[in-house]
């Protein structure tokens, strides 16, 4: 899960989204510093946090990955705003190395491919449409609940009516600097471990 700090450009403020929703159909309650934001059914969306740096140890700027730490500090930044929410936020990686152990043709699609990818404490049935996917191949999966360097949230789905849970990542896709043009995931070489968190 990541949270957002741009004092520059949006002052001493932790944005903490938790759901995409209707920018039209939003609401706000204030507590104190923290600002609840729902939409109109009541839905959980985000929050933000202001006067963040009294509250909350901040290491960098722009995306940060929620810690243990910086949950705990939430807390009790909510708890002095007299904010009971629970925060029972999920802190695995969004990221992560995956193994794809079996690839099929979509029986629907001549250009999609399901694959079975283990992600190290699980196994994930992903739709794929890259050309150079293959099973045996090490790559980088986007979880759902994974936010995209596009500001596009992954979201369990079904293509071509088999459901996929979760994206196999293109180097484009994940903003990386010197993307290839041409389609196709990103392979990644045997150094890395299935399961291990992937930074960028």
């Amino acid at each position: 899960m990541d949270v957002f700090y741009n004092p520059k450009a949006a002052g001493d403020v932790l944005i903490i989204p938790i759901k995409e929703g209707n920018r039209y159909d939003k609401m706000h309650e204030n507590y104190g510093d923290v600002t609840k934001i729902t939409d109109e059914k009541g839905d959980l969306l985000g929050y933000n946090l202001f006067n963040a740096s009294s509250y909350v140890s901040l290491d960098g700027k722009g995306k940060i990955t929620m810690t243990e730490t910086l949950l705990d500090q939430l807390k009790k930044a909510f708890a002095k705003n007299n904010l009971q929410d629970s925060l029972d936020f999920d802190l695995s990686p969004s990221f992560v190395v995956g193994y794809v152990k079996t690839k099929e043709q979509h029986e629907n699609a001549d250009k999609l491919s399901v694959c079975q990818v283990e992600t190290g404490d699980e196994q994930l049935q992903i739709v794929c449409g890259a050309p150079n996917v293959e099973a045996g191949q090490k790559v980088v999966v986007a979880k759902v609940g994974a936010v995209m360097p596009s500001g596009m949230k992954i979201k369990a789905t079904e293509l071509r009516g088999v459901p996929s849970n979760g994206m196999i990542c293109s180097q484009k896709e994940l903003g990386l600097p010197d993307a290839p043009e041409e389609k196709g995931i990103y392979v990644l070489d045997e150094s890395y471990e299935t399961g291990q968190p992937f930074e960028f």
